[in-house]
């Protein structure tokens, strides 16, 4: 069955700057390429949870994720959901990057006090294997996978007021890009970060992506503008210095799922959210098989209506791994 589903996992950890209130969600989903199967869906808090010094290892009731002592592979193991009971684990086999010094992209006017920040860190291309059991047995996971290392230091919904998530992989290369553009409190800002890589090397990584909506279908069910075609482009030098560009474009066709985001997140995140009034995001996913070659390409769209003006007097933190297998 591994040819036929795609796997997403992601580690949640929520905390209040005072660290009076922490939380943290371990989420699977699977979704099956057959259109009959439907998408199986775990999220679930996890208990007495620690990270190791360096905090590179999390532990939890039944959960953890434990990278190796070569620093290149994360083992994934949680029972916290019969439903899918997951043991994974994610090989770099092309190195990982941050854009900038380290990786974070600072909010408001003072860059030595920044009101709120975001980090991002990518392992674009890894050899995933293992398996995951659920009700109807168990899924032999064996092929490409991606790893993405975010830290949210403020609102999620001042953070950005709409998210573009692409994660491409063929047998050869590797894209993912991430972007966001910020509330009008930041003055819309456009963020992009991404790149692609091959086996063994980045061909390119920065900040000179784009990703497009060239046809924009509308949801009737809510009014918000899901994408009915996209054109994601990459631009960047390699380390001879020699220009890369890439381009994915085309229609989107039938979406995997759209989420409710709020529907999904634990009740800490929505307190915080109900603070703006109105609001209800949505996370469009949509997988296809692109024509030259059948690639996997994997994208998520977030709309988040328009936000207030950023709070000043508090701040939180999201410690987020994100794994995704094809």
């Amino acid at each position: 069955m591994r040819e036929s589903l795609l796997v997403l996992s992601r580690l949640h950890h929520l905390t209040s700057r005072s660290g009076i209130k922490i939380t943290t969600q371990f989420n699977t989903k699977i979704f099956y390429a057959d259109a009959k199967t439907p998408n199986l869906w775990s999220s679930d808090a996890l208990e007495n949870h620690s990270f190791d010094e360096g905090k590179f290892n999390f532990r939890a009731k039944g959960c953890s994720t434990e990278l190796n002592e070569a620093g290149n592979e994360y083992h994934i193991k949680s029972n916290t959901n019969k439903q899918s009971i997951v043991d994974l684990k994610f090989t770099q086999t092309a190195p990982g990057f941050v854009v900038g010094n380290d990786g974070t992209s600072n909010f408001g006017t003072d860059p030595k006090k920044p009101w709120g920040s975001m980090r991002h860190a990518f392992w674009p291309r890894c050899q995933v294997e293992g398996n995951i059991i659920t009700p109807a047995g168990p899924l032999d996971v064996k092929g490409r996978g991606f790893f993405v290392h975010a830290l949210q230091g403020m609102k999620p919904h001042h953070a950005a007021a709409k998210w573009n998530f692409v994660n491409y992989q063929s047998p050869t290369y590797s894209a993912v890009m991430m972007e966001y553009t910020t509330p009008p409190s930041y003055g819309s800002t456009v963020v992009n970060v991404g790149g692609i890589a091959t086996d063994g090397k980045i061909l390119c990584a920065g900040s000179s992506n784009s990703a497009k909506h060239s046809e924009i279908k509308g949801d009737p069910e809510n009014s918000w503008p899901e994408p009915g075609a996209v054109a994601f482009s990459w631009n960047g030098t390699d380390a001879n210095g020699q220009v890369v560009e890439a381009l994915v474009e085309g229609s989107l066709g039938t979406r995997l799922d759209r989420v409710d985001v709020m529907a999904e997140v634990p009740k800490f995140v929505k307190q915080i959210v109900a603070g703006a009034a109105g609001t209800k995001p949505y996370i469009y996913q949509v997988s296809l098989l692109i024509s030259f070659g059948a690639k996997q390409l994997l994208i998520e769209h977030i709309v988040w209506p328009q936000a207030p003006h950023q709070d000043q007097d508090w701040r939180r933190g999201e410690d987020r791994g994100g794994f995704s297998f094809h």
